[in-house]
């Protein structure tokens, strides 16, 4: 019922910046909060930054101020803006709407993000 599609990934170098975009089927104010995970080769997946209905935002330790999280121009998106990228960056990036209900919440299929000189 719920679909997220994410994009604007890509390659770029060290130093470099890239704006990722989820798209989903219904306004992100009907979910609880919408994240931005990501997951890089061999590693777990981890979240990245968060916002909630009620505006909180809320990042991992490694962000350190270089990524912004918003929503859209449009009521169904949210944005990723992500600036001074590094290689350790690099990943599958994945958009996650948090629901009441549903324990896991409803996923993307991820768009890919490469950091590389």
């Amino acid at each position: 019922q719920v679909q997220l599609v994410e994009s604007g990934g890509g390659v770029v170098q060290p130093g470099g910046s890239l704006r990722l975009s989820c798209v989903t089927s219904e306004n992100i104010l009907s979910f609880y909060a919408m994240a931005w995970y990501r997951q890089a080769p061999g590693k777990r997946r981890e979240m990245v930054a968060r916002i909630d209905s009620g505006g909180v935002i809320n990042y991992d330790y490694f962000v350190n101020g270089r990524f912004i999280i918003s929503r859209g121009s449009t009521k169904n998106t949210v944005d990723l803006q992500m600036n001074n990228l590094k290689p350790e960056d690099t990943g599958d990036y994945f958009c996650n709407a948090e629901d009441t209900l549903i324990r896991s919440g409803y996923w993307g299929q991820g768009t890919q993000v490469t950091v590389s000189s």
